[in-house]
């Protein structure tokens, strides 16, 4: 069986890259892995992932002055391939043939994917302005060596959100989730069915979205985050719900799928010791719909003593649940939240 993407980035190192750092500079504290972007960042790569972007990647996290000499020697010293793999290879992001260790600091590969700087105090708006993504890509790698101990620290930082900050972001996924989920019957039964069906789906992601918040785990992008929900402990009880919301070919099936689903994450919920409603569900109006309790909101919202966080507006939340814009989520300094508009 072949390598994995990381276990060809940790060979790479222990028998390359390492090896020459250490003889040229003996006891330099540096850090390495495999981390930034890429599915084999996350474990999940495969044959097909070998079509680009992959092979020989390793950053290596060294003090700031040794940087720039640490890459030319790389330049210098490395071999042409190893294991079979070139060491000099083009990317999507940068078509020249050269090698692919990243040298550099552990607080500037943060500040790269992130947008801020993690070794500070990080307030509400840098939380709101962070998506799973990036900070898996600096916390969901593997690391192969790290002397200094910056990148641990930096990583134990980016755990999870203050516990205020999660609150809000789960209430707002609720928010969500009630904002719509009456209007599945309601648009089919005026005839757009392929409205429903949109609806239903939306609907599905943000169920995806809310049980990796439940579970405290950061949510990939899309074309992972319902193999990553598949993952969770408890949340994935619901992916038998949420297929049959995204594949029913009736409304009410639809429908079906996402009130059960929600049950389920209710239940989740409840135990990761947040407040929840006893049925998160309820008749909408006295239409044949249903649609969200107003508590289930409520009660998330009154948990919370930041002011900051008690003066957000109710259902914004953060950058990646205020847009799904691929060209905003993937740049940090376009997901910076500009609190007028968020008031």
């Amino acid at each position: 069986m072949d390598a994995t993407g990381a276990e060809l980035s940790r060979s790479y190192y222990e028998h390359v890259v390492g090896p020459l750092v250490r003889r040229r500079w003996p006891g330099l504290p540096h850090a390495a892995g495999r981390l930034g972007s890429g599915s084999d960042v996350l474990g999940l790569d495969d044959g097909m992932s070998r079509d680009h972007d992959w092979g020989l990647r390793l950053n290596l996290l060294v003090p700031t002055e040794a940087v720039a000499d640490v890459d030319a020697h790389l330049t210098e010293c490395l071999p042409d391939e190893y294991e079979g793999h070139p060491t000099r290879f083009p990317t999507t992001w940068d078509p020249g043939m050269r090698h692919r260790v990243q040298v550099e600091t552990a607080r500037d590969l943060a500040v790269s994917r992130l947008g801020l700087d993690p070794t500070g105090d990080l307030d509400v708006e840098d939380w709101l302005s962070l998506t799973g993504q990036a900070v898996l890509e600096v916390t969901a790698g593997e690391v192969f060596a790290d002397d200094a101990g910056e990148l641990h620290g930096i990583r134990k930082r980016l755990a999870w959100y203050p516990d205020d900050v999660w609150r809000h972001v789960v209430a707002t996924d609720w928010a969500r989730l009630a904002q719509e989920l009456p209007f599945v019957g309601r648009t089919a039964e005026r005839g757009d069915d392929l409205g429903s069906s949109v609806v239903a789906a939306r609907l599905t992601g943000v169920a995806l979205h809310l049980g990796h918040l439940l579970e405290r785990r950061w949510p990939p992008y899309a074309k992972w985050l319902g193999t990553s929900f598949a993952r969770l402990p408890r949340a994935a009880a619901a992916v038998g719900s949420l297929q049959r919301a995204v594949t029913s070919a009736d409304w009410r099936e639809r429908e079906s799928g996402l009130v059960d689903a929600i049950r389920t994450l209710n239940a989740v919920q409840d135990a990761a010791g947040l407040p929840v409603a006893d049925d998160p569900v309820e008749p909408f109006w006295d239409r044949p719909y249903r649609g969200v309790r107003e508590e289930v909101v409520a009660l998330l919202e009154a948990g919370v003593t930041d002011p900051v966080v008690r003066a957000l507006p109710r259902g914004v939340g953060s950058v990646e649940q205020w847009s799904d814009n691929v060209d905003l989520l993937v740049h940090p300094r376009r997901r910076r939240p500009r609190w007028g508009l968020l008031r």
